[in-house]
């Protein structure tokens, strides 16, 4: 078993986008950098909200994507599997996510 329970084998629905993923979370990673910057250097409320703002943006594509992986597969995967509790576990799971994301 590894990390969260998931066997060494086991991939997730989001491994074929992991590298797609891994850049998109370094330019969300620099804007948020340069976001720290324009405080430094004393920018435009207005400017930086605006920077904020795109980065929040940036941040909810990658959980939306994230969430549609994890429905596709590790739902449709459990709900095909006849395991009637891992299927209603990974619902509850999806949902407490989609909880999260509207609330955010």
């Amino acid at each position: 078993m590894g990390v969260y329970g998931v066997t060494m084998t086991e991939q997730h629905g989001y491994t074929p986008q992991k590298d797609a993923l891994a850049r998109r979370m370094k330019r969300i990673e620099g804007q948020v950098r340069g976001i720290g910057k324009m405080i430094d250097d004393d920018k435009y409320c207005i400017d930086i909200l605006t920077q904020v703002s795109a980065a929040t943006a940036a941040l909810h594509a990658v959980s939306i994507n994230l969430l549609e992986e994890h429905i596709a597969h590790c739902v449709v995967d459990a709900a095909g599997s006849g395991d009637e509790e891992e299927a209603r576990k990974k619902v509850e799971e999806a949902s407490a996510a989609i909880s999260r994301l509207i609330k955010s």
